[in-house]
């Protein structure tokens, strides 16, 4: 059965503020089992940026979503609106697990989970206030939420916390830089519904290619084996034959022996036979 958020949570997940601690805030239970708290390395660079931390401590059969949620996810939403001091801030999403429960697919992370947060602050600051809406699955979904407050300049950062930062951006996929390209032209197929994504590249692994649009729509679905060698087809979820996929960019995120990667590509449309 399709999950189903209940609205009533929403009401009784009030938005409680909690007081800057260095380096991080106290947890927040936001569901049963679940509690986050917003952390951070306690370092700000010298261009202005620092990372920040969405840190969630929950069981590991309990499920929050990737920036793309799927079919039946909630996005996470971060709100620095009344920071004055964050000027711009950005997500790096680490790669994330493809769930498919009762014929429904989604981007998910199970357990403990960290989402690192880049923020570029202005001359000066000194605290931030962020807060965060972001769905959380068990045997009910609901849409959690909690507001925090973080003082920023640490003189003694915490060594654990950049530590946590740190292994969160390392799963978090960077751009194919080398000149041979593991992936060729994509090409949608509007008789199949099909994305037919070739690869030629052993190090990528075929079964990790998640196809995602900027918007997040269409949702793709997990990829599948192709009768060709070297071709992977990623089905368009939903498709009634009408999606207009010709010349949009797709971004291809994949796992190799190196870690996580993407590549964007403009799509092709096969001919009508």
């Amino acid at each position: 059965m399709r999950p189903s958020f209940l609205a009533a949570a929403a009401a009784a997940l009030a938005l409680l503020a909690q007081p800057a601690f260095a380096g991080e805030t106290a947890w927040q239970e936001v569901a049963p089992g679940v509690n986050l708290r917003l952390i951070s390395t306690g370092q700000i660079k010298p261009n202005g940026k620092m990372l920040l931390g969405l840190e969630i401590d929950m069981p590991v059969t309990t499920k929050t979503y990737w920036r793309v949620p799927g079919e039946t996810g909630l996005p996470t939403e971060l709100d620095f609106s009344t920071s004055p001091a964050v000027i711009d801030h950005q997500i790096l999403w680490p790669y994330p697990t493809l769930s498919s429960q009762g014929g429904y697919s989604d981007y998910v992370y199970y357990g403990p989970t960290v989402l690192p947060i880049e923020v570029t602050l202005s001359p000066g600051a000194t605290h931030a206030e962020m807060a965060a809406v972001l769905g959380i699955c068990s045997d009910i979904c609901v849409p959690a939420q909690a507001r925090f407050s973080l003082a920023l300049a640490d003189p003694t950062p915490d060594q654990a916390n950049g530590l946590r930062l740190r292994q969160a951006v390392a799963m978090a996929p960077i751009d194919w830089d080398e000149d041979t390209q593991p992936i060729g032209e994509v090409v949608y197929d509007a008789q199949s519904g099909m994305l037919e994504v070739p690869v030629s590249d052993a190090a990528l692994d075929p079964n990790s290619l998640i196809a995602a649009t900027a918007s997040g729509q269409p949702l793709f679905g997990a990829p599948q084996k192709s009768p060709e060698p070297n071709l992977v087809l990623i089905p368009v979820l939903g498709d009634d034959g009408e999606t207009d996929l010709a010349n949009q960019p797709v971004e291809l995120t994949f796992m190799t022996e190196m870690g996580a990667f993407e590549i964007n590509r403009s799509v092709a449309v096969s001919p009508a036979d």
